[in-house]
């Protein structure tokens, strides 16, 4: 099994206009989306498109089939394109391995036969998910991971991916470790009150293996405003790991949302200037799920 749980530091820095830090502890899996039906079948407390204690919905993830919210006039924004092959569907439309297939496709990249997609995401947890952050790794038939996704969901269960591809993958000094992904790019999406939607994410993405390290920034102009970091170490997906984490981490879901308010009420004590999200709705780009803030704004255009 390819599969497995990742167990995480999460650490955010504010640098600026006045600095704040804090750091938690969370499990992630690391799904391949190939073992859905096996995890199903073989795990007690985990269960795909059902209830349990642990559960994974695949509509949940990469909602190409539904219209983007102020999407770009450009054609490698349209997110699903129409390779997609019928015999992957699931009840509820295209499996979620074939919409990620699509998303490659359209622009440029075909796994080839035995290609693979792990998405490092956490579960519903009794029903209940927050997902800040997703993130797609992406093997061609050679094992080798040729593309990546970061799907980024905020308060408002708004999502939007951020494609990673080859041209944005770096080798490292040693061959023995993996290569990276690294991309620049402008939000244009509203996660934070606290940050402005005209910045820009700086995600590198290590590919990963026994270890996990992320770390994306937020840039305005040239000025680091922001770091998120994770790291984490690789555990056996089982059900005596998933017990074991029931109760180290209970409620893992409703913890990190109680905390990102937590820690939003605590900058706004310390006078952190903030953005209302129906301010700038024209920035706010090539995102599904709009909030009601934004439904009157809707522009006349969906996904293929």
């Amino acid at each position: 099994m390819k599969s497995r749980i990742y167990e995480c530091h999460v650490m955010h820095a504010r640098f600026t206009p006045k600095p704040h830090r804090f750091m938690y502890r969370i499990f992630m899996l690391a799904v391949d989306l190939d073992e859905l039906p096996s995890l199903h079948r073989d795990l007690s407390l985990f269960s795909v498109n059902r209830r349990n204690v642990y559960a994974f919905r695949e509509s949940d993830y990469l909602p190409t089939s539904e219209p983007i919210y102020n999407q770009a006039d450009n054609p490698n924004c349209h997110l699903l394109g129409d390779n997609l092959d019928p015999s992957t569907a699931v009840r509820n439309g295209p499996s979620l391995k074939a919409r990620v297939l699509a998303f490659l496709a359209v622009r440029g990249v075909d796994l080839g036969p035995g290609g693979r997609v792990e998405l490092v995401t956490l579960p519903r947890v009794l029903g209940y998910l927050f997902n800040p952050v997703s993130f797609y790794y992406c093997y061609d038939t050679e094992g080798d991971c040729v593309a990546a996704l970061s799907e980024v969901t905020n308060t408002f269960r708004e999502m939007k991916p951020y494609y990673l591809g080859p041209e944005n993958r770096r080798a490292h000094a040693s061959a023995t470790k993996p290569p990276s992904f690294q991309l620049r790019t402008p939000k244009h999406f509203y996660v934070s009150p606290f940050s402005d939607v005209d910045v820009s994410f700086d995600f590198n993405l290590r590919t990963p293996a026994e270890k996990l390290s992320i770390r994306i920034d937020d840039y305005a102009g040239e000025q680091r405003t922001l770091t998120s970091l994770l790291t984490g170490r690789s555990q056996p997906l089982t059900d005596a790991r998933l017990a074991w984490f029931t109760l180290k981490y209970p409620l893992i879901t409703l913890r990190i949302i109680g905390l990102i308010h937590w820690h939003a009420l605590l900058l706004y004590f310390k006078k952190i200037p903030w953005f209302a999200k129906a301010g700038r709705p024209s920035d706010q780009r090539d995102l599904y799920r709009p909030h009601d803030s934004l439904s009157h704004h809707q522009p006349d255009s969906s996904a293929p």
